[in-house]
């Protein structure tokens, strides 16, 4: 009996981790959920620019809002995968904006303006949006006119991963062969776990 009883208890700690849910990022006084890896910057976009740039990273942007379950979903599902988690830490600048914010930004192109405005000029429509960067800045041209790829809403890990991987290598340069979509599509091949996500 005790051996039985043993067996069931090493069977419910080895399932625990599967069956709780992802631990979610803390939200802020924001209502927004706080990633260790996003950075609390005065929000100029040139500035954080060349920050991103003298740490050797790419600038990205992460528009969210309060209450957004799809960028809840996000969070707890997608971001705390241990790939993903590395390349935010790793390749990215992070800087969240707030879709409805009136915290004052300045945008790429020198025009001072609220979170809200800016993501009304930028036509971010959806939330979670990613804005990425070129890795040179021109600063005559707005964020969202400069992005070398906008990623509108919450998508599993493997889609994320293969954005982040596709953007990291610059394969935006040269869709000729090979456009994201069908990057994607070939990453979902190869992976070794079976997974479209």
């Amino acid at each position: 009996m005790k051996r039985l009883f043993a067996m069931l208890a090493a069977a419910v700690m080895l399932a625990l981790p599967v069956a709780l849910p992802a631990a979610a990022a803390e939200v802020g006084d924001d209502g927004l959920h706080k990633e260790d890896w996003m950075r609390d910057t005065f929000k100029d976009l040139r500035e954080d620019f060349a920050e991103a740039k003298s740490e050797g990273k790419r600038l990205l942007l992460i528009v969210e809002q309060r209450g957004c379950i799809y960028c809840r979903d996000m969070h707890e599902n997608t971001f705390p995968d241990p790939r993903i988690r590395s390349q935010m830490q790793d390749t990215y600048f992070v800087v969240q904006l707030n879709l409805h914010g009136d915290t004052e930004i300045t945008d790429t192109d020198g025009e001072v303006l609220s979170e809200k405005a800016a993501a009304r000029k930028w036509n971010v429509m959806f939330t979670p949006t990613m804005i990425f960067f070129p890795p040179e800045m021109d600063e005559s041209r707005s964020a969202a006119a400069q992005a070398v790829a906008i990623m509108p809403g919450a998508f599993g890990p493997g889609t994320t991963y293969d954005m982040l991987t596709w953007v990291a290598q610059e394969r935006y340069l040269d869709q000729s062969e090979e456009d994201f979509q069908r990057y994607h599509a070939r990453m979902i091949r190869e992976r070794s776990d079976g997974k479209t996500e």
